[in-house]
């Protein structure tokens, strides 16, 4: 058994959708594929959530996100009557009732129970799809059985229910096909979660783990794992072969092309990760397994923009010791604030986080009264892994450096304009 997932911006389109039908219409093997919202549906409905969460009118935005939907059925199934379209219809009408009938909460719950839309819609519409033009499946609701606590939009999975409920439920007498949402989840109260954004890379990855599948395969919109966003870096090198340390390194330090929680589920039972284009299905793509000996290490540049450097210092200027450590991370975990970096001295805690205004302001106000803060916004984050001199110079130049930090491996710079 494979585990297939495909994100929404290589299924951006009625036509990207028949290609996946040819794709999977070519394989006899048992697969179960996981499909993240259709082409930046989750940002749109983000900001419906920001809409509805402030009382603004959000009917503008809910009417493109149905024309979009609507408009790659009737595409993919020119016949009205189609019990496609019937099928969308009920999707939206569940889904303005729920808004229509007073959802209430804190902002993250809300979010929770609006986002995951995008992924009933997508895994609905494809599912329909590929049966009609015979590549036969069914369609399961990942929510009914990837089992999670209620930490919304960062929600911990209950292996042992969510492995006691999927392993039941997934068998290939009647078909070697499932459809499945990524990205999702559900409490035992059945009230919806996510596991965090871009997380339908961990969605497969979960699944390969409870199901013991042979091979993990992310399909996506690049060639595989490169050593350098091309964005940010010319002639980044294709990564054919590297270790799951080396990939879980890469993503926990920002790599785009992983979510950080993917590996480690597969490292746990020696899965194979594959990642793959979708738009070139037979270059070779990345495959992540192994150890470290096993695999040449090239250089890796990582950029992460919009960054927020702050500097935490006692009033009474006296040594950061384990009291005062202890009240800013609880501050930070309270905050829901993911360190990029941190480093600390006799006198002052820096670290550096992606820019976010209202958390950073919430933290704060919650440490003002004890200590001095100091921060510098719009930075960059950049990490070089198997760095050298050359490296060094090559990317940092004559940009001002406001942070260093070397290890053996990995060297890290937060650096001013």
């Amino acid at each position: 058994m494979i585990v297939y997932k495909f994100g929404g911006a290589s299924l951006n389109n009625a036509e990207s959708i028949q290609f996946l039908a040819k794709l999977l219409s070519n394989t006899k093997e048992n697969i179960v594929v996981v499909i993240s919202a259709l082409n930046k549906t989750t940002n749109k409905f983000e900001k419906l959530v920001e809409q509805f969460n402030k009382g603004k009118n959000f009917q503008a935005n809910l009417k493109q996100i149905k024309e979009f939907h609507i408009e790659i059925c009737r595409e993919l199934i020119p016949d009205k009557k189609h019990d496609l379209f019937k099928r969308i219809k009920n999707i939206f009408e569940q889904f303005e009732s729920l808004l229509n009938n007073g959802l209430n909460g804190e902002y993250d719950f809300i979010y929770d129970q609006i986002v995951p839309y995008g992924e009933i819609l997508s895994t609905t519409i494809i599912s329909s799809y590929l049966n009609e033009v015979g590549v036969k499946n069914k369609y399961l609701d990942i929510r009914n059985y990837i089992i999670t606590d209620n930490t919304h939009r960062e929600a911990i999975v209950d292996w042992k229910k969510t492995k006691s409920k999927l392993s039941k439920s997934v068998n290939f007498k009647n078909t070697n096909l499932y459809i499945t949402q990524g990205y999702i989840g559900e409490t035992e109260k059945n009230i919806s979660t996510t596991l965090g954004r871009e997380g339908s890379d961990f969605s497969a990855s979960i699944i390969g783990n409870v199901l013991d599948a042979e091979e993990v395969v992310l399909w996506k919109d690049v060639d595989g794992i490169m050593n350098a966003d091309p964005k940010c870096y010319d002639n980044p090198i294709l990564l054919e072969n590297i270790s799951y340390r080396e990939a879980i390194e890469l993503a926990f330090y920002g790599a785009k092309v992983l979510h950080p929680k993917t590996v480690k589920p597969l490292q746990n039972k020696n899965i194979p990760l594959l990642v793959k284009s979708f738009l070139n299905p037979n270059s070779k793509g990345t495959l992540i397994f192994g150890s470290d000996k096993k695999t040449k290490h090239i250089t890796s540049y990582i950029f992460k923009q919009d960054q927020t450097l702050i500097s935490i210092s006692p009033k009474d200027h006296s040594f950061v010791v384990e009291k005062h450590l202890s009240k800013i991370f609880a501050s930070l975990t309270k905050n829901r604030i993911q360190l990029n970096l941190l480093q600390n001295s006799a006198l002052n805690f820096s670290i550096c986080i992606d820019c976010d205004k209202t958390k950073l302001n919430n933290f704060i106000a919650e440490l003002k009264p004890d200590f001095r803060i100091l921060y510098n916004e719009n930075l960059e984050l950049i990490t070089i892994r198997h760095y050298d001199k050359d490296s060094i110079q090559k990317t940092i130049g004559s940009r001002k450096v406001l942070l260093e930090q070397k290890s053996r491996r990995t060297i890290q710079f937060v650096v001013g304009e």
